[in-house]
């Protein structure tokens, strides 16, 4: 790599095609917010002739610059798909958010892609978000490269950063962590700063030259030969380290020359398999100039070192009934299966989905079966069904160009695909499978709406549904408890684009209201009542009398009924009558409006009249000598109780245990993990931890996450207890 000297730039304006996967590669960026990601994909494009100046495509119109702004803004917040092609090979780079609360559109990038470059800002470094997706590629064996960005920078210093991304990401093997190219500093300026100008190629100890806006090839001077000679050789170690030709270092170190040609070689296998991670620079091009800085040298590495499709093994693949089924990876003649990674609506051709092909062919008007996806508990029904394909297109700026096929291992976007959600599966009509789905992240922080009016009520369920099948991380919950309409979601960010986007996209108008927690109502001790209902105002009256007792029960027990009626008391069929109206006033609540749990109703004695007793006053009279009963008892509280799991860095441990604390948590033990982190359980009263995705992030600098589950109720403090009464009795 590095001893091209001429760039072959696809043919800007009309849509990149493949007709075979080895002529495919699959690339997706990773990066915080504002490390360049956006940015690099803009130059990358610039390069390959798929625009005709940052940011502008060349289409033979213009984009004004508020679109593209505002565009910009839009790709932020999601995950977007740029092809380009480059010496005959199309790319596929799929930019994803850098902000936390959209990590399900990077979990979708990660999933379409088969090798992933993480983009690291020279100014910012490598934060705690950035290495945790480089452990999830890790985990899988995804290949993966380093671009250092915003080199520009007045303190950026490539070399420091060279040796953070070696110490972060090569864990036991520092040096599987190199630099293939360093950086060609200008004369320094008044300020001290020497810009960076191009690049030294290390394995074709060559220099490329960038500051004249086309990248020229010279020769290094001497004054170079020290410094780019220590890295070389470096570099040429840690390349045959990972080399398959396990006599190659013993020749290296007995003085034999290895050929660059092998190097590159290795260097190839070893990007491929995930064992080696190179590490590149860039910068953007000057204005005017056509290339940025280190963008043909980071084509050449994805086009030549990236992986094909071949090599990225299918996720798992079932029938409709479950039985597994193996499927090639990336067979062209296999059955269709493919699988929706993105589903966005666009105000002209309505939704379209941007779908990878596992295997086979799709192709456009094409009929599929849509199989998924196990999500109900989030709002997503499962689905069984056959719909139409509707065009299939490539995104060339804000314009879809249409293409007439996607060959496995091709990414696509699809048409008229209007109950395919984000995760379904794609296959034929005659051959129905479904794909193993990738694991999503849970949304923990509960945003309550109501419409803002009459027109936005009899517009909301629709909008919501049409939300959450875009994004599979948000969760839709209808509360029976508290009547709130609840979207869980991932973030403060994540909140605020799924409100603007059912303002602009859907014309809904909600209000955020309060959260509230379920809570429930339990007696603190034995008490009695008597519900007296008997009514004559003429004509058929109404006549029930019952006494109770009420105990309380241990937590989960719920309502028990006990009938110890005597000698006929309470007319046999009326027993279940007074059970039906203890239940029904139960549900209610007796104090703060609070279903009662947790307490067992023995009816003792009653009253009844041959004519005027009926079913319906046995059950006024139940539910009056209940609340009878809660009116001379003390009545708990009870708040919901969940056990958190929070997995943090040991540098944070302590701040974390001290806010659990601070939020009534009680700490059930701490367990070491590996990469210098601790899972840290707890239980905490839910009311607490309502806006905890925010402050942990807050409070670990991004770096920590955590899951819950709830685990029971139990009683709220007396002055806490309070204050929801008084709320209660306010409203």
């Amino acid at each position: 790599m590095g001893d091209k000297t001429q760039t072959h730039p696809g043919a800007a304006g009309r849509a990149v095609a493949a007709d075979h996967p080895a002529s495919l590669r699959n690339v997706v960026l990773v990066g915080h917010s504002g490390s360049g990601k956006t940015t690099l994909v803009e130059a990358l494009a610039l390069t390959a002739g798929a625009v005709n100046r940052a940011g502008r495509v060349e289409d033979g119109g213009t984009v004004s610059d508020y679109d593209e702004i505002e565009h910009r803004q839009q790709r932020s917040v999601q995950l977007s798909l740029v092809p380009l092609e480059w010496d005959g090979i199309k790319v596929n780079v799929l930019d994803t958010p850098g902000y936390a609360d959209f990590v399900g559109e990077l979990r979708a990038g990660l999933r379409a892609a088969d090798a992933a470059l993480f983009v690291v800002s020279a100014s910012d470094g490598v934060d705690g978000s950035t290495r945790m997706v480089w452990e999830e590629c890790a985990a899988v064996g995804m290949p993966r490269a380093i671009v250092v960005t915003h080199l520009e920078a007045a303190r950026a210093d490539f070399e420091e950063m060279t040796r953070v991304c070696a110490e972060t990401f090569g864990g036991d093997d520092p040096d599987a962590v190199l630099p293939l190219y360093l950086p060609l500093h200008g004369p320094q300026g008044p300020d001290g700063h020497a810009p960076v100008t191009g690049l030294v190629g290390l394995l074709s100890q060559k220099l490329f030259d960038y500051s004249s806006g086309e990248r020229q090839e010279s020769e290094p001077g001497p004054e170079r030969l020290p410094d780019m000679t220590q890295a070389r050789n470096r570099l040429i170690e840690g390349i045959i380290a990972e080399s398959e030709d396990e006599t190659l270092m013993d020749r290296y170190l007995g003085g034999e020359q290895v050929e660059v040609k092998t190097l590159i070689e290795d260097l190839e296998r070893a990007v491929a398999r995930g064992t080696f991670f190179p590490v590149l620079a860039a910068a953007p091009a000057a204005e005017g100039a056509r290339q940025g800085i280190g963008t043909v040298e980071l084509l050449e590495l994805i086009t030549r070192g990236f992986p094909t499709p071949f090599e990225h093994p299918t996720p798992g693949v079932t029938t409709i009934d479950g039985a597994p089924r193996e499927i090639k990876p990336c067979d062209v003649d296999g059955p269709l299966v493919a699988e929706v990674v993105k589903t966005s609506s666009d105000p002209y051709v309505g939704r379209i989905s941007l779908v990878r092909v596992f295997s086979g062919v799709l192709r456009p008007d094409q009929t599929v079966h849509v199989s998924g996806h196990g999500m109900t508990d989030r709002g997503h029904e499962d689905h069984d069904l056959d719909e139409r394909v509707g065009a299939l297109s490539m995104p060339f700026g804000k314009q879809q160009r249409p293409v007439p096929q996607a060959v496995a291992g091709d990414l696509v976007c699809v048409a008229k695909l209007t109950r395919a959600e984000t995760g379904d599966t794609l296959s034929a009509k005659d051959d129905p499978l479904v794909m193993e789905p990738w694991r999503m992240p849970d949304p923990l922080l509960p945003l309550a709406i109501q419409a803002h009016s009459k027109a936005d009520e009899d517009k909301l369920s629709q909008g919501l549904a049409r939300l959450v099948a875009e994004d599979p991380t948000m969760r839709l919950e209808q509360n029976q408890d508290t009547h709130q309409v609840v979207l869980w979601c991932l973030g403060e960010a994540h909140a605020d684009v799924a409100l603007e986007r059912l303002r602009t996209r859907y014309g809904v108008q909600v209000d955020v209201v309060p959260h509230r927690v379920s809570l429930r109502e339990t007696f603190a001790h034995r008490s009695a009542g008597r519900g007296r209902h008997v009514k004559q105002s003429g004509g058929h009256g109404q006549y029930a009398i019952c006494e109770i007792e009420v105990e309380p029960l241990p937590g989960g027990s719920g309502i028990e009924f006990v009938d110890k009626v005597v000698g006929g008391a309470v007319p046999r069929q009326f027993i279940p009558s007074v059970e039906k109206g203890v239940r029904a006033q139960a549900a209610k609540g007796v104090a703060a409006g609070h279903p009662l749990i947790d307490v067992r109703v023995t009816l003792l004695d009653g009253k009844a009249h041959s004519v005027d007793s009926s079913d319906a006053a046995f059950q006024t009279a139940g539910a009056l000598a209940l609340r009878e009963a809660a009116a001379d008892a003390r009545i708990h509280l009870l708040e919901p109780v969940a056990e958190v799991s929070v997995l943090v860095g040991d540098d944070y441990v302590g701040a974390v245990m001290s806010d659990l604390s601070g939020r009534r948590g009680r700490v059930l033990g701490t367990e070491q993990t590996a990469g210098g982190r601790t899972v840290i359980r707890a239980e905490v009263p839910e009311i607490e931890i309502g806006r905890y995705a925010v402050d942990l992030r807050s409070l670990s600098h991004g770096t920590a996450r955590f899951d819950r589950r709830y685990v029971r109720h139990e009683p709220m403090p007396v002055q806490i207890a309070e204050k929801v009464r008084e709320q209660a009795r306010e409203t």
